[in-house]
């Protein structure tokens, strides 16, 4: 069996307060776009050890540490089932802000479910995938969400972005947490996301912002000038997903030359 993860891009990010616990409040949208991995799994016979093969983009960890293997030991800790060798093609890339490792765990969980009859609910696969990640249960449901809390507390939200073109552009920069929140200071709302995207596209450039482009953009230059020659070659909106490096275009018109962007990974499409 087989499927397809895919990525999601941030819809503006604001950093509503510090928590006690050191963690942050914020507040985005997530939006899922297809950029995809392939993830399949095969029967191993005889009850052999679970094996894993990956290709594609390198991800730079061990096969332990990939989520992916992580939600399948998971789902042993609940489930019976056969062993199997996992099959993994990454096309996300990694460190994005692109939810590419998130993906991969929650679209195991549910493939293993479908694979081998387990019964288990949406909610229960979600409940699960909390376990492997603040993120992961979003792509149980993977749908727009309005995300608040550490980015955990979901709650849906009526937008549709199909038939815009999008252009992704990942450069070689790796964006770690604790550089993206190392100048973050929390800041009262004017205007809370669900308020913003209730306004046409074109009036997001003038209202949505992502809290972590500031700092960001100071250190690496680089990602500032993607984000400004999109700009300048047609779009309607731009920004960083997430924490970064990655930044998104959402246009009206395939008019993008991403000739321009050459030596960063890029991707471009159509909203689904």
């Amino acid at each position: 069996m087989i499927c397809f993860p895919n990525a999601k891009i941030n819809l503006g990010l604001n950093i509503v307060s510090k928590r006690n616990d050191g963690y942050h409040n914020l507040e985005t949208i997530f939006y899922p776009i297809p950029v995809k991995d392939a993830l399949e799994i095969i029967v191993k016979e005889n009850q052999q050890e679970d094996s894993f093969v990956e290709a594609g983009l390198r991800v730079g960890s061990v096969p332990a540490d990939n989520l992916a293997v992580k939600a399948l030991k998971l789902m042993r800790t609940h489930y019976n089932f056969p062993s199997v060798e996992v099959h993994l093609l990454k096309k996300i890339p990694f460190g994005a802000g692109l939810g590419g490792g998130s993906a991969d765990a929650a679209f195991m969980l549910r493939l293993l479910n479908n694979t081998f009859s387990l019964g288990a609910s949406d909610s229960e696969l979600a409940g699960l995938a909390f376990r492997l990640g603040a993120d992961c249960p979003f792509f149980i449901y993977n749908r727009p969400v309005f995300a608040s809390g550490i980015g955990d507390v979901f709650e849906d939200v009526s937008l549709s972005l199909r038939g815009y073109y999008f252009v992704l552009v990942k450069p070689d920069i790796h964006i770690s947490t604790r550089e993206a929140f190392a100048d973050i200071t929390p800041k009262e709302l004017q205007l809370s996301l669900k308020e913003v995207i209730a306004k046409p596209v074109e009036e997001w450039k003038s209202l949505m912002v992502n809290d972590f482009e500031k700092s960001i953009f100071a250190r690496h230059p680089q990602i500032r000038e993607i984000k400004e020659e999109l700009y300048s070659q047609g779009a309607i909106y731009a920004s960083m997903s997430g924490s970064g490096s990655s930044v998104y275009a959402i246009c009206k018109t395939d008019n993008i030359n991403t000739e321009t962007f050459g030596g960063s990974f890029v991707s471009k499409g159509v909203f689904e």
